[in-house]
């Protein structure tokens, strides 16, 4: 089995580095499937000041994020993987104006051997980047965050717990909401007590009568896409 190998670039790496390194992420990392490396972009600036970002042409509010940084830190990168593990690496661009991330682009995204995340951060970053160095923007959203660290976070996430071997059971990635396989959203689950304060889990699912279950599930699923998720049954 191939190893995954991720690669961040942010001027937050805390941001990424305590989500990224609890629960199944912690345990994909610690069985091999996935390696994890979280950079600070200004070790790529070459000013004693590490300044990473200026005033944009044309006037505007805000800053952006100078190209120099950007560039040397990719190709940088780049360099090291193909010349020591022999393999490319996807570069993606965290942005509020990127392709809407979706569990079917997670699923894409889980088949590359490698990737590597620039994180966005104040009015955004110069566009020659993204004209010449990035291979794909990505939005985890139609909103805004303070940066493009905390959708790296996500993004990755939602990349890992679909390798092989990062859940305890392979099935839960395909019953997931959203899935390929999935019909919609998920079916109601229920645990001990079957009555809590008078409120009684559906007999059905204490009748042991598996096939009377799956069609339930699936019904109850369906109904709750309908309730809150119209459009992914269209």
């Amino acid at each position: 089995m191939e190893v995954v190998k991720i690669d961040i670039v942010t001027l937050f790496p805390e941001i990424c580095r305590a989500p990224l390194s609890e629960s199944m992420m912690k345990r994909a990392k610690e069985k091999g499937i996935l390696e994890l490396y979280i950079h600070n972009l200004r070790d790529w600036t070459t000013d004693k000041h590490h300044v990473v970002d200026d005033a944009p042409f044309g006037g505007g509010q805000g800053m952006v994020m100078k190209p120099e940084p950007i560039f040397a830190a990719v190709e940088d990168l780049k360099h090291r993987i193909s010349n020591v593990e022999h393999r490319t690496s996807k570069v993606v661009l965290m942005s509020p104006a990127g392709r809407r991330f979706d569990q079917h682009l997670a699923a894409q995204l889980s088949n590359e051997s490698g990737l590597i995340i620039i994180c966005g951060h104040y009015e955004g970053v110069d566009h020659r980047v993204i004209e010449h160095l990035v291979d794909l923007e990505i939005s985890i959203g139609d909103y805004v965050l303070t940066n493009g660290a905390i959708a790296a976070a996500v993004l990755v996430d939602a990349i890992a717990r679909l390798l092989p071997g990062a859940l305890g059971h392979e099935q839960s990635a395909t019953d997931d909401s959203f899935s390929p396989e999935g019909s919609g959203l998920e079916a109601p689950q229920y645990t001990r007590p079957a009555e809590f304060r008078g409120w009684k889990v559906p007999e059905v699912l204490l009748s042991g009568n598996h096939a009377e279950i799956a069609k339930w599930r699936r019904e109850q699923a369906i109904k709750r896409t309908q309730e809150n998720r119209p459009d992914l049954l269209r």
